[in-house]
């Protein structure tokens, strides 16, 4: 496993994307909901992988759902960088990272796919991203 590292930019959220395949390897999506589409969203997973997510000041943590509500989107309420999206609850958490809040995310070289759920129901999204997504450890020091 590799460990990819970063943040949002005034680094008060730091990441931990641990992956098995090489950067040039992931699929590298780039949803087409409004959300995603307004920060230039490219997101990726590896579900044999793991994210590390680990905040300073939890004050300044924001979490943004919308539609079907079935993930929070974690935004720096102090810089605006958004970080990563998270569905589930405890140790069923799973995530997706974006890559612009990484590090070395020009190593992330494959085009981005555009994707779009707007026809997915409910149940539809939340086995997709079981499916899809990696599992995620969020930390507050």
């Amino acid at each position: 496993m590799t460990t990819h590292t970063g943040g949002c930019h005034c680094g008060n959220i730091r990441l931990g994307f641990s992956a098995g395949l090489d950067p040039s390897q992931i699929e590298v999506r780039a949803c087409q909901c409004s959300f995603c589409v307004k920060h230039g969203s490219r997101a990726v997973a590896d579900p044999d992988g793991r994210l590390i997510i680990s905040v300073k000041d939890s004050a300044r943590l924001r979490r943004y759902r919308f539609g079907l509500s079935t993930a929070d989107y974690l935004i720096c309420g102090e810089c605006g960088v958004y970080v990563a999206a998270i569905a589930g609850e405890d140790t069923d958490a799973r995530a997706i990272v974006i890559i612009n809040a990484l590090d070395n995310q020009g190593r992330f070289s494959q085009q981005p796919i555009p994707v779009d759920f707007d026809t997915e129901s409910k149940v539809q999204r939340q086995a997709r991203r079981r499916a899809r997504w990696m599992p995620v450890e969020v930390s507050f020091e």
